[in-house]
């Protein structure tokens, strides 16, 4: 219980005082506070605009909103203004900004509806021509407002986002839809696989079922610029390894081979010109690279990557499905074991 005179003559001003401390218009106060499950306004901004000034007997409605999802006590808002305003400073001191207060309003569950939420917006504003790639998105106050939730909330969301490869942020620039060739709209098939570290096993057996329809379907390319790429990718990986028999620099060719077998298996998905495959490969890659490890570790297990890939590589560009069914099965089978997860 807070101390203090309490009166509820105050609860209108200090209704109106919560509100400019959030530095909310009453529009935006309506929408964090008091939105429905229609997604519409439980009162208008007329409606408010008569509490704040005039008072009436909504006001308890809009404090036990405000008091619910701010975790504060309602009794608060008795307190004479001067009060009042005082303990909502040491509140909000306590928790630092605006935005951390709006955030621990938030469970932690719903950064993944946010992460989707950003996902459309983003898609949408690209489908109605306002965005195109490269282009600087607004910045996370201004999302923040826009979608009524706490800056902490949205950069957290981001995040995620630019581990997808759907964004990049820049520090001390701003944040950027990609410029890379890539399917955003096919974010929310894959987004929800990344919000949990844990899930790591699971996320290795979907990457398998789409390799392996990549390699069916790479099968049928009849693209040659595309089975050239597979092929200078192929050999590079084999000169590289020979090379690391001669020079002995066995760290630095274990990541030059890392980086030509993510190249390798992301020509596959090329090749199989199923653009969504494609997607969802790049995004699983993106990021297994930041929960596990190499998945090579000695010259033994170099050497069989290498020999797995000739396999692979020969049935594809002869054409010939149950080799190359074979030859994928065994690598992903190996690849599972040398995986650090």
């Amino acid at each position: 219980m807070v101390e203090g005179k309490y009166n509820s003559v105050y609860k209108k001003d200090n209704i109106r005082q919560i509100r400019r401390a959030l530095k909310m218009t009453q529009k935006e106060f309506l929408e964090f506070f008091l939105m429905k499950e229609d997604g519409k306004p439980a009162m208008s901004v007329a409606t408010l605009s008569n509490l704040e000034s005039k008072g009436g007997e909504r006001l308890n409605e809009v404090i036990s909103a405000v008091s619910s999802r701010l975790r504060l006590d309602s009794m608060m808002f008795s307190l004479e203004p001067q009060e009042f305003l005082q303990n909502l400073e040491n509140f909000l001191n306590t928790h630092q900004t605006e935005g951390e207060l709006f955030y621990k309003s938030e469970k932690k569950g719903n950064i993944s509806q946010l992460v989707n939420r950003l996902t459309m917006y983003f898609a949408d504003e690209i489908l109605e021509g306002r965005l195109k790639r490269g282009d600087q998105i607004e910045s996370d106050r201004e999302l923040a407002k826009k979608l009524n939730v706490g800056r902490s909330a949205v950069r957290e969301a981001l995040k995620v986002l630019d581990v997808l490869g759907m964004i990049d942020i820049r520090l001390g620039q701003g944040t950027y839809i990609t410029s890379r060739e890539t399917n955003f709209f096919s974010v929310p098939l894959s987004w929800s696989l990344f919000l949990d570290g844990a899930q790591v096993k699971s996320i290795l057996q979907v990457r398998g079922a789409l390799e392996i329809r990549a390699v069916q379907l790479a099968c049928e390319c009849k693209d040659e610029n595309k089975l050239a790429k597979l092929t200078d990718i192929y050999y590079r990986m084999q000169k590289t390894f020979q090379e690391s028999r001669s020079n002995g620099n066995l760290q630095h060719v274990l990541q030059d081979t890392l980086d030509a077998d993510i190249e390798f298996h992301t020509c596959i998905a090329e090749c199989s010109g199923n653009p969504i495959i494609l997607s969802m490969l790049t995004t699983i890659r993106n990021f297994l690279k930041r929960v596990s490890g190499t998945g090579l570790i000695d010259e033994k297990q170099l050497q069989a990557v290498v020999e797995e890939h000739q396999k692979l590589y020969g049935a594809i560009i002869s054409g010939n499905k149950e080799d190359a069914m074979n030859a994928i099965m065994r690598h992903l089978s190996q690849s599972m074991e040398r995986y650090q997860v």
